[in-house]
């Protein structure tokens, strides 16, 4: 078996050609929400996360907000994975780990902090063993969230057997035992990282997952509905990390 250290070298290794077919689109139409909320349905089931539903989609109230971005992944011009991008800020506190968390998360919120919390991460289960980078290049919308909306915090809310491998790789260490989370059957635990402390580290492990301000605003930057401006990363910040980044 490849080592942890290993597999992450040959996956940085291979990111340029991987970056080349990957598409990050924010799920903006009906139809495009619809294809994602079908993904959904189809991972939880197929994980036994959920129990089968008549309707075969899996949408919640978090999908309407506006500190939420639902985003499709797509390879080779095919929908592959999806992961939702909420914002907790003292403006707008309401997230699926705040949810969830509150006891551990609302304080951090309350005293000024912003919380970039990717959660309803799902992969189409054919697509596991097509593109074993497909994970990486998913939780990569997590770091490039976290430098758009200076984050404070980044979380992952994850299984229990998934604890180790959030905490080796992403540097994310556990808050609490599994605990119930909303429309799923199994428990979840909640992990949390100082986005300014773990950052270079990451970045280190994985040049790729750094953005350039043109992609962060891309992905961000609602077409019909712009940001508030106190959500925007400074502009001194966004060119300090533009000038810095690494080819």
């Amino acid at each position: 078996m490849m080592a942890a250290a290993d597999q992450v070298t040959g996956i940085s290794a291979r990111h340029q050609d991987i970056m080349d077919r990957v598409d990050y689109r924010l799920a903006e139409t009906e139809a495009e929400k619809e294809a994602i909320y079908s993904l959904r349905y189809r991972a939880y089931l197929h994980e036994g996360a959920i129990e089968p539903r008549t309707e075969r989609r899996l949408k919640d109230r978090f999908d309407d907000m506006p500190n939420s971005w639902t985003f499709g992944i797509y390879m080779d011009g095919e929908l592959a994975s999806s992961l939702r991008i909420s914002v907790g800020s003292p403006d707008n506190p309401d997230t699926p780990a705040v949810d969830a968390f509150s006891d551990l998360l609302r304080p951090q919120i309350e005293a000024g902090k912003t919380v970039v919390d990717p959660n309803r991460f799902v992969a189409d289960p054919a697509n596991r063993t097509k593109f074993p980078e497909l994970p990486y290049l998913t939780v990569r919308l997590g770091y490039v969230a976290c430098a758009y909306f200076n984050a404070d915090i980044g979380t992952a809310t994850v299984r229990a057997e998934h604890r180790a491998f959030y905490r080796r790789v992403f540097l994310q260490t556990p808050l609490c035992e599994p605990r119930p989370y909303p429309t799923l059957v199994k428990p979840l635990c909640l992990m949390a990282a100082d986005f300014n402390v773990v950052r270079e580290k990451i970045f280190e492990r994985y040049p790729y997952f750094r953005s350039s301000q043109f992609e962060r605003r891309a992905l961000f930057e609602r077409r019909s509905e712009p940001l508030a401006p106190d959500l925007h990363v400074p502009e001194f910040q966004l060119l300090q990390a533009a000038t810095t980044r690494q080819p």
